[in-house]
This record gives structure tokens, sequence and C-alpha cells, in this order.
């Protein structure tokens, strides 16, 4: 009768201990958004690792037997523990790791700012170096369509200047 109820106990912790730990991956997922394929994924490790263990809890306290006391027991600690521990754990610690997080990446900001500044000065610059360079392009082409302008008015003038005859 000891053995029995120490395995309903060893139940009931299993219960509690599996609970929690899907509490901290629901916590992980608050905090770090998932898309369904990564959720899917943690439950099928979550799933598989929790049918290991309770594997394990049945062989060695069952002798290998299902006990249903030992399922309700493990029943009754999820439930318990779902009810008095869970909204809390959950709601408050993804609410201080998102604070923490917030901060870390504020205090990140001000840390980097001088390299974040440095690097809009230096994108400034290269842009500056850019737009002279198009400039220079730009008064290059200017200049040579002011060359054929002059050129064909030249021509032009010197085709008047020269009259040619028209065959009779």
């Amino acid at each position: 009768m000891a053995d029995e109820n120490i395995f309903l106990y060893h139940a009931l912790l299993m219960g509690i201990f599996i609970s929690f730990i899907y509490d901290l991956l629901r916590i992980f997922r608050r905090v770090i958004p998932h898309n369904k394929f990564w959720i899917s994924l943690e439950d099928l490790a979550f799933w598989f690792y929790c049918g290991k263990e309770v594997f394990l809890l049945m062989y060695r306290e069952g002798n290998g037997n299902l006990r249903w006391f030992a399922v309700l027991g493990a029943l009754t600690g999820m439930f318990s523990y779902k009810k008095l521990v869970s909204p809390y754990l959950v709601k408050y610690v993804s609410l201080m790791l998102n604070k923490v997080l917030a901060f870390a990446g504020k205090l990140l900001r001000i840390l980097f700012k001088p390299l974040l500044l440095a690097g809009a000065k230096g994108k400034e610059l290269w842009k500056k170096i850019g737009r002279r360079a198009r400039c220079r392009a730009c008064d290059l082409r200017a200049k040579q369509r002011y060359l054929l302008r002059k050129r064909k008015k030249e021509l032009t003038l010197l085709l008047k200047a020269v009259k040619i005859k028209p065959k009779e």
C-alpha cells in the first residue's frame, strides 16, 4: 500500500511537471512569436518527451503495468497546477521577460547609437559623392550638347556662306 501511495505521489508530481514544461513553452511563444510550423514542431518534441517520461515512470514504479490511479493522479496534478499556478506564471513571467527584452533593446540602441550615427553620416557622405559624380556626368552631357549645337550653328552659317549653286 505504501508503494502505491508513493507511486500516486510521483504521478501527481509528473502531472505538475508536464504542465510546468508546457507553460515554459507558452511563455517562450509569448516572448518570441512563432509560425505554425515551429509551434507544431515544438509540440511534437514536447509530447514525445512527456510520453517518454510517463512511460519511464510507469515502467519503474508500476512494473510496466498501467495503473489507472496513476493516470488519475497525473491528471489531478495537471488540473490543479493549471488552475492554481499556470495563469499567473505564464502572464507575469512573459510580461517580465518582454519588459526585460524591451529594456535590453533600448539599451543596445543607446550603446550602438554612435555607430549608427557614424553609419548615417557615412551614408550621407556617399550620397553627396554620388550626387557630385552624377552632376559632373550631367555637366559633361550638357557641355557635349552645347558643343554640338555650336558646331551645328557654325555648319549652318558655313553652308549659307558657300551658297551651293543648283544644277541647271
